[in-house]
């Protein structure tokens, strides 16, 4: 299954974390400085959720900002009661 969005495409983006030292200069220390680069992954935050898509229930891979958007139709409760 891929990371992405049915909905909007959102998928998985690279990008990098900054580890930085030392009190900076305004608050009276020497400086900050970097100490270490480090890559790292922004995933999105995605939602297995049952759908209605072109009239028939699916189950398809959605992200919590469409979800919360109102984007995605979910298929009507059945009200099931024993015989």
């Amino acid at each position: 299954m891929a990371r992405k969005c049915d909905i909007c495409g959102k998928h998985t983006t690279a990008g990098g974390q900054i580890t930085r030292r030392g009190l900076a200069k305004k608050y009276g220390g020497v400086g900050s400085r970097v100490i270490a680069h480090n890559k790292r992954a922004f995933r999105p935050n995605l939602k297995r959720v049952r759908a209605v898509v072109n009239g028939a229930n699916t189950r398809i891979t959605v992200c919590a900002s469409c979800l919360q958007a109102g984007k995605v139709t979910k298929p009507v409760k059945r009200n099931w009661q024993p015989a």
